[in-house]
């Protein structure tokens, strides 16, 4: 039988310990000749990257955690038109009809909507001050996007909307703009607001944009529920 299985140290009787290897076996990569304070200095970067790394981290979830919240707060949006609201009147004459229907039918041939609707409010005051309102509802992820595409969309209509500010939304949110425009009476206020469950446009003849956005702000409180 050959002997080349056999290991050349000599045989003992058991009472010392046999080396398995000639170098003691590293756990780690840490240089063992390396000074003290080195070391220390690198472990307080590896924290100092890793609290970094989770405040990211978290961060990155907070705002997830908050869109996901606006959006499911947002999403499920019923509009309405009211015979009264604002101190306006809704026009149902046959006049009044068919200029909401045919603001509705192009606004909704611009944008994807579930829902859609146009109307006219009258202002007891004064008849040249109408507003036309219209818009719909439906799930937009990015609102103020599409608030503004579709202002693109309507300066390509009536002119150049000018001088377009964001404007308090009010209690419902969202993004809300005004600017001005010109048609056929001359210069005239338009504003819009979305957020993640409605997009709606109006024109305000005879009134300023601060005059329009206040009103409209009261328009949407009558006009926006959500359930």
């Amino acid at each position: 039988m050959s002997d080349a299985h056999l290991t050349e140290r000599p045989v003992v009787d058991g009472s010392e310990p046999i080396d398995l290897t000639e170098e003691p076996i590293q756990l780690s990569n840490r240089d063992p000749g390396e000074a003290p304070d080195r070391r220390a200095a690198r472990s307080r970067r590896l924290r100092l990257a890793w609290a970094t790394a989770a405040l990211v981290g978290l961060a990155g979830t907070a705002v997830l955690g908050t869109f996901g919240w606006r959006v499911a707060q947002q999403k499920d949006t019923e509009l309405s038109t009211p015979a009264q609201v604002a101190g306006l009147s809704r026009d149902d004459s046959d006049r009044a009809r068919s200029t909401a229907d045919y603001l509705r039918s192009g606004f909704a041939a611009d944008i994807e909507l579930d829902r859609s609707f146009g109307t006219v409010y009258r202002d007891p005051a004064d008849e040249r001050r109408s507003v036309l309102v219209f818009g719909g509802a439906t799930l937009l992820w990015q609102p103020e996007r599409d608030l503004d595409s579709l202002f693109g969309l309507l300066t390509d209509e009536t002119g150049k909307v000018t001088g377009l500010r964001e404007v308090p939304a009010g209690r419902l949110g969202g993004v809300m703009k005004c600017g001005t425009t010109s048609g056929d009476g001359g210069d005239f206020a338009v504003c819009g607001w979305a957020d993640h469950g409605s997009v709606v446009m109006a024109m305000f003849p005879g009134r300023s944009v601060d005059d329009a956005g206040e009103l409209f702000r009261k328009l949407r409180d009558g006009i926006q529920t959500r359930n």
